[in-house]
């Protein structure tokens, strides 16, 4: 489930909350019960763990070394 981070316009404590992506847009209310939250923007971290995944390449350069570049 999706984690969304928010901050508190009233004490300014910053916060998460587990949702699903369906209700990412509604409001939340902060741990101190203040109800002026806004969402905040996060960077999403994409790994390539599991199956599936493909391998690095050993080379470098701007093509990943396939061409000698």
């Amino acid at each position: 489930m999706p984690r969304y981070e928010f901050r508190c316009r009233a004490c300014g404590d910053t916060f998460e909350v587990n949702r699903p992506m369906a209700e990412a847009g509604a409001p939340a209310t902060c741990p101190q019960g203040h109800a002026d939250t806004v969402k905040l923007l996060s960077a999403v971290s994409v790994t390539g763990r599991g199956t599936g995944a493909a391998p690095a390449s050993g080379g470098g350069g701007c093509c990943g070394g396939a061409c000698g570049c």
